[in-house]
């Protein structure tokens, strides 16, 4: 088959779950993706790179048909979020304070990505191109005319293919080679800031909390992890820092670090063991329109936002449900739902939220690393003031949770 009514690009967890929520429309999709998830084993070790899911982005893979799959793997519910500078300024974000069992889950992007492939693998409407790349594309009036090269193929005559859609979704990744062939520019800038992720053993059990402590020098923060280690549980840390630093604290070994964490991190972490470690910068990108005619973009290949508030992928599935509601509402409504004007309603619908939600995670992180002692308390009160007014708490956490 070479005609297809959608054609994804990229094979993460967005594009992954953009192809499923289509074909479950009832539309042919084509997902063209370079690398394949590794199997599951349980004797694997935990992911550095991992998710905060959020209630919404459950309820999205729970309709996808990935989240009982999930469940049988490994996951680590959270209920309470944790903020604070100083200690008197501590806010408690509680699943009780919205009528909710729990706030979300961590769980690593590979299995996320994995339990997606295997809905992908098993819908009819659904064909897989990988290991493939995208190569170019070309559009009209009426249709897409796509390039790509498989690299499963052994012969020279087998490895570029034609395919052709009414739809392409870009969904390959903060750095998209369709954003660029389709010539939308993008604005951002890099925060000259870094990122290190460490797993670790800790001498508590797995938590129910995941918690952020900021700095001026950037926030520390733990998300809890699934499992029983021999030192208690597991957890991941996260430390933003300069880029020198974070170099710096990346070229230690895991027992050198251990000693810099113990110092840098509050007490509550306890007793620790790091087992894995890696870093990456900080940047934002915001393209200038997430459409060009038929060519739409999702998730990172739209927006990457600072990941303080572990809000990226949760973004990404927010842009799929939109799309998938965009285009089921138009076959509801006998509207021809390929074409440009009604694919625009997808930006309508996605462009302001993830705006918002970049602006507010960048307000947060200037205000936070600001040095000056009148905006040092004004945050402080901020934090402190979140407690007294339960309204605007419950608001500001629904939202966050996607309910």
């Amino acid at each position: 088959m070479n005609n297809f009514d959608c054609v994804v690009v990229g094979g993460g967890m967005v594009g992954a779950a953009s192809a499923l929520s289509l074909a479950n429309l009832g539309l042919t999709v084509a997902l063209i993706e370079q690398h394949q998830p590794h199997c599951f084993d349980k004797s694997q070790a935990l992911d550095l790179r991992v998710s905060a899911i959020s209630l919404a982005s459950e309820h999205l893979l729970t309709q996808l048909g990935a989240w009982p799959q999930l469940q049988q793997w490994r996951l680590c519910p959270y209920k309470r979020l944790g903020v604070w500078e100083h200690q008197a300024s501590y806010t408690e974000f509680n699943a009780d304070d919205i009528e909710q069992s729990h706030l979300g889950h961590i769980i690593e992007n590979r299995l996320v990505q994995l339990a997606l492939w295997q809905q992908v693998k098993n819908h009819s409407k659904v064909t897989l191109f990988s290991p493939a790349n995208l190569e170019s594309f070309t559009q009209s009036a009426n249709e897409i005319a796509i390039t790509l090269v498989d690299n499963s193929a052994v012969t020279e005559q087998g490895k570029t293919q034609k395919i052709t859609a009414k739809l392409l979704i870009a969904a390959d990744g903060a750095n998209s080679q369709v954003r660029k062939l389709a010539n939308i520019g993008i604005t951002g800038w890099d925060y000259q800031q870094s990122a290190m992720l460490i797993n670790i053993e800790t001498q508590t059990p797995q938590q129910d909390i995941t918690w952020q402590q900021f700095f001026e020098t950037g926030p520390l923060a733990l998300l809890p992890l699934p499992g029983k280690s021999e030192l208690g549980g597991y957890a991941s840390l996260v430390w933003y820092q300069g880029k020198d630093e974070i170099k710096r604290l990346s070229s230690l070994s895991c027992e050198q670090l251990q000693v810099e964490i113990l110092e840098a991190f509050p007490q509550r972490l306890g007793k620790i063991k790091v087992i894995d470690k890696g870093a990456f910068p900080l940047t934002r990108r915001h393209a200038n329109t997430y459409q060009k005619n038929r060519v739409l973009l999702l998730g990172d290949a739209a927006h990457t936002i600072n990941p303080m508030a572990g809000q990226g992928v949760n973004l990404g599935f927010k842009d799929v449900k939109a799309l998938q509601t965009v285009i089921a509402s138009a076959i509801g409504n006998n509207e021809c739902w390929h074409e440009p004007n009604i694919l625009s309603r997808y930006e309508t619908k996605r462009r302001k939220d993830n705006l918002l939600m970049m602006t507010t995670m960048d307000s947060l992180y200037v205000t936070f690393g600001h040095p000056s002692p009148a905006v040092k308390l004004f945050r402080n009160i901020g934090l402190a003031m979140a407690n007294k007014i339960p309204f605007l708490k419950k608001k500001a956490l629904a939202y966050a949770c996607g309910v």
